[in-house]
């Protein structure tokens, strides 16, 4: 005849199944509101355009020097002894080489080399044990950069990478 009262909400399963995913999504924001805020990713804001603009026009104008003395390398990275060996091809002999291994998202992870020559087009160097990753790299005289050769590697790797002069408009 008479039917038993219905019991409190709090012995309830509904709503307690609602209220956890409700703080529990709450706590989610909340820890990467945290991470968000206490790593850095690198990145930076491009403030002066004009600046950064000269800068892309003074790449390019290396890329058309190193296309104008007919330069093009062929570079490997020994993945056991991190041996980097190097051969240039074109009119150009400087006495050493600026590599730079540049990591695609973090500059603390970027790796700058000196090759040294030793003979013909022929340059050698040491990178650093643990390299890994895509990298994009460019090629540089050490002393007066007037020309740049840019490729990229996945390491470790046993192929070679060719590098060539950057075309307009490529990466």
């Amino acid at each position: 005849m008479f039917e038993p009262a219905p019991p409190p909400w709090y012995r309830q399963f509904w709503p307690w199944c609602l209220l956890t995913l409700l703080l529990s999504s709450m706590l989610m924001s909340v820890g990467f509101a945290v991470v968000a805020l206490k790593t850095f990713d690198g990145m930076v804001v491009q403030e002066d355009y004009f600046e950064h603009g000269k800068a892309i026009n003074a790449v390019l104008e290396k890329a058309e020097r190193a296309e104008a003395l007919g330069l093009s390398a062929t570079l490997y990275v020994d993945p056991v002894t991190q041996d980097v060996v190097l051969e240039l091809a074109g009119q150009a002999r400087p006495k050493a080489l600026a590599l730079r291994l540049i990591h695609p998202t973090r500059d603390e992870r970027d790796v700058r080399l000196t090759l040294t020559h030793r003979r013909g087009g022929h340059y050698v160097g040491q990178a650093p044990t643990g390299l890994a990753y895509r990298r994009y790299v460019t090629l540089t005289p050490s002393q007066a950069p007037d020309w740049r050769l840019n490729g990229e590697i996945t390491l470790p790797s046993d192929a070679a990478v060719r590098l060539a002069p950057a075309r307009a408009g490529a990466p």
